[in-house]
């Protein structure tokens, strides 16, 4: 989409936010009448109050969620009429696409340009989902000829959707659209610094033909509305994107209430591993510096660990130091822009504390640090470059979330492997060389749930996405996705 900056102004000023609960087909506001600011983090100043949903909300929405799946008004519904919903609900999210870029942009910081890609994505997601729901086939198990076997799939009934603050447009529907075409019943509850989008995309599914208590949004804080989905005996399976630490939190909560399904994609600290053999370092440090400050930072599998060989170290920084310039920022509104504000005040110092402990851990310092557009009132921090880095520092092990790239060196492939695999993430990792036997090898020995090989953080809809160790626990996107909300069954008929 080709627009001004101009144009984006002018829009902004004209928009109007939606900012209460969804629950049953309607827009309603909290049963305690209590709200909480939503804050643009570009300029400091208050954009909209959001209801702010506590247990009773939780209950409200798990009563409808749960009335409409028993009574099968989608979860019995034709695959074919599903697959037209969700289609339809794709292509006026689609309709919508400025209004809720700017929403995104204004709400969570990042440039225009980015929130618009993020529609994209969100409806590619969306689109890719409803085609593959008459296209998923049960199976009959090999046995005797007198048994007949059957494995089927099914609805695993009301399922709670909690959304991180980075990509909020885009998470919400790449849950949402798993959990719609399975023929669940869905609750989300968006992050409550970034509710906007999700809450504008609610009443888009019910003019598309979303039947009323099928999807309901609960925007509000992790510790009230979040804790109350987690606790809630009604609600059967949970798919969380967020940090480790509130990860864990809901795998607590599951075993304290009903033992309720729980997908968790968390947080990650990736390598990206540069090899001597590696001939194009400026292809490596351009890819490399975007992905370590795309979005601010503020992304799970970012690559904010390089490890580079020895020898090719300094000059690979170098060329970081240069590519970095084009990520100044700016003026989300702005489409030039290509790096925005961070969240809100809670994580700009959250950033700047890293940063510090990186100097005084004795981390070197080339480029960047300083939090800049200050006169703004909002929360901007240069991208940051740290040489010299161990793997013990905090800064190398720790999820900062901000734009900060630590680098690390190694002497050799096994050195290399050592360092990579030493977190307890396993998010994502990428790697660089010309020998593909290398790039087999190393690979393999990689603990990440997603490798990418000469590039930074590849893939789409049609692969799953998902870590190992502390950085959760299934898959999303692919086939693979579907799982968590389905129930396999066997029906076993003995024939006569």
């Amino acid at each position: 989409m080709e627009i001004t900056y101009a144009d984006v102004k002018t829009k902004a000023k004209n928009l109007r936010f939606k900012n209460q609960a969804f629950i049953n087909g309607h827009y309603v506001a909290s049963a305690s009448g209590n709200t909480f600011d939503c804050i643009n983090p570009a300029t400091g100043q208050v954009l909209t109050h959001v209801a702010a949903c506590d247990r009773e909300d939780v209950d409200k929405a798990v009563l409808a969620a749960r009335h409409a799946f028993d009574k099968g008004v989608w979860s019995q519904t034709a695959p074919e009429k599903r697959k037209q919903i969700l289609l339809a609900f794709a292509d006026s999210i689609e309709k919508h696409q400025l209004e809720l870029a700017l929403l995104e942009t204004l709400d969570m910081g990042k440039p225009i340009s980015d929130s618009l890609n993020d529609v994209t994505y969100a409806v590619k997601s969306l689109r890719w989902n409803a085609e593959i729901i008459d296209k998923i086939y049960d199976q009959i198990a090999p046995t005797d000829p007198n048994v007949l076997a059957l494995i089927t799939r099914e609805p695993i009934g009301v399922v709670g959707a909690v959304t991180p603050w980075n990509f909020p447009l885009y998470l919400a529907c790449a849950k949402i659209g798993p959990a719609l075409v399975t023929g669940n019943s869905v609750i989300i509850k968006p992050a409550e610094q970034s509710p906007l989008t999700t809450i504008f995309i609610a009443e888009l599914a019910a003019n598309a033909g979303v039947p009323e208590g099928v999807l309901n949004v609960i925007p509000g804080f992790g510790e009230t509305a979040g804790q109350a989905m987690g606790l809630h005996a009604g609600i059967d399976a949970i798919s969380f994107t967020g940090s480790t630490e509130v990860g864990k939190l809901f795998l607590k909560y599951s075993a304290d209430s009903n033992m309720k399904r729980v997908s968790l994609e968390c947080g990650g600290k990736s390598p990206n591993i540069v090899l001597t053999d590696c001939e194009n370092l400026d292809q490596v440090a351009k890819q490399s510096a975007a992905g370590a400050f795309f979005n601010q930072g503020e992304v799970c599998c970012a690559p904010t660990r390089l490890l580079v060989a020895d020898s090719i170290r300094d000059e690979l920084v170098t060329k970081l130091v240069n590519f970095s310039k084009e990520f100044q920022p700016g003026d989300p509104l702005d489409p030039k822009t290509v790096m925005g504000a961070i969240v809100d005040q809670t994580q700009l110092q959250r950033v700047l504390k890293y940063i510090q402990t990186g100097k005084t851990e004795g981390a070197t310092l080339v480029t960047g640090g300083n939090q800049v557009r200050q006169d703004t009132g909002g929360c901007f921090v240069e991208p940051t470059i740290f040489s010299k880095v161990h793997n013990a520092m905090t800064i190398a092990r720790e999820e900062i979330f901000g734009p900060v790239l630590s680098v690390l060196s190694f002497k050799d492939e096994a050195e290399a492997i050592k360092i990579a695999n030493d977190t307890h993430y396993g998010l994502a990792a990428s790697l660089w060389t010309n020998d593909i036997n290398k790039a087999h090898r190393i690979a393999k020995a990689l603990r990440a749930g997603v490798v990418s090989v000469n590039c930074i953080n590849s893939g789409d809809v049609t692969t799953p996405f998902g870590g190992y160790k502390q950085s959760g626990i299934g898959r999303e996107s692919s086939f693979y996705g579907l799982e968590h909300y389905l129930e396999i069954k066997t029906t076993w008929i003995q024939l006569s």
